[in-house]
């Protein structure tokens, strides 16, 4: 599975930003997609999450802020992040998790840059 992200800048505080994740499979055939963020110097971590049946898990931190959503018809995952704040700085990965048999496998977006600054 590729995946394909894309809605990264620059961004006042409180302000802004969609970020997309487009899959080169139908997301039908992806048990959970999620987003993730590193921030320079800090571990990767995990944003929020929705399974194919369409429940979604957030980070405290993001909770009420951001919101994710797939579109299945466009084989897409995305992030509606409003209120940002300095500290949401970070490179965000998209992720594909897809169970088949017993088995796991993942997959991972390129990244794309959010910076929230003034």
């Amino acid at each position: 599975v590729q995946l394909q992200a894309s809605g990264g800048g620059l961004v006042q505080p409180g302000g802004s930003l969609r970020l997309s994740c487009t899959a080169s499979v139908s997301i039908f055939s992806l048990n959970v997609m999620g987003w993730y963020r590193q921030a320079p110097g800090k571990q990767r971590e995990s944003v929020a999450r929705i399974s194919s049946g369409g429940t979604a898990v957030y980070v405290d931190s993001v909770k009420g802020r951001f919101t994710i959503s797939r579109d299945n018809a466009k084989n897409t995952l995305n992030l509606q992040m409003n209120s940002l704040k300095p500290e949401d700085t970070a490179v965000y990965y998209c992720n594909a998790i897809q169970f088949r048999e017993g088995v796991r496998t993942d997959s991972w977006g390129q990244g794309t840059l959010v910076t929230v600054s003034s």
